[in-house]
């Protein structure tokens, strides 16, 4: 009997603790790096994995760098090879901690939270401070975000040739819907 109960209060609190947890393997991270009377300098990747913690508002978010896609094939192939260099960085990274997170006070209304961690790109990080949206959708969170880093930041080097083509600045946009 003692062991059916201690069988019992293991699976129900490997079921809590599962509950804690919100994921999805298919989030849209968007950038475009575009310049006005150029090209559109601009790739989504659908695959992109999101992890949170629901207790400790903890968050990870992991994209694989060949599952970004250009309308360009040339343009994504260059952005593997030379820029993001994808066989030796295969993966961006962001670690982080949506700031007050608390999953009943997010409505079906946005609400807007404080998100800060690290975002790895290049073999490089990032400290980023940015807010986030946060929405209920049925028995699912969606999660927006929207910011800015510049390739410096992770060390990207565009040949001066395209430099007028590609802008520095990179606005990043990403959705997830966890469950």
């Amino acid at each position: 009997m003692k062991k059916i109960i201690l069988l019992l209060v293991l699976f129900l609190s490997t079921i809590i603790v599962a509950q804690n947890k919100m994921i999805t393997g298919y989030g849209i991270i968007t950038f475009e790096a575009s310049v006005p009377l150029f090209e559109e300098v601009k790739a989504s990747n659908e695959t992109a994995q999101c992890a949170l913690n629901t207790k400790t508002g903890e968050i990870y978010n992991t994209a694989f760098i060949k599952d970004f896609h250009f309308k360009i094939a040339l343009m994504e192939k260059h952005f593997n090879e030379y820029y993001l260099e994808s066989e030796r960085y295969p993966k961006a990274v962001f670690k982080g901690r949506i700031i007050g997170f608390n999953w009943y006070i997010v409505g079906t209304t946005p609400k807007e939270f404080k998100m800060k961690g690290k975002l790895e790109i290049h073999g490089k990080k990032k400290d980023i401070d940015t807010l986030v949206l946060l929405r209920k959708v049925d028995n699912t969170l969606e999660i927006n975000s929207n910011f800015t880093v510049t390739t410096n930041d992770f060390k990207i080097k565009i040949p001066t040739v395209l430099s007028m083509k590609i802008a520095e600045k990179v606005n990043i946009n990403s959705a997830y819907l966890v469950k």
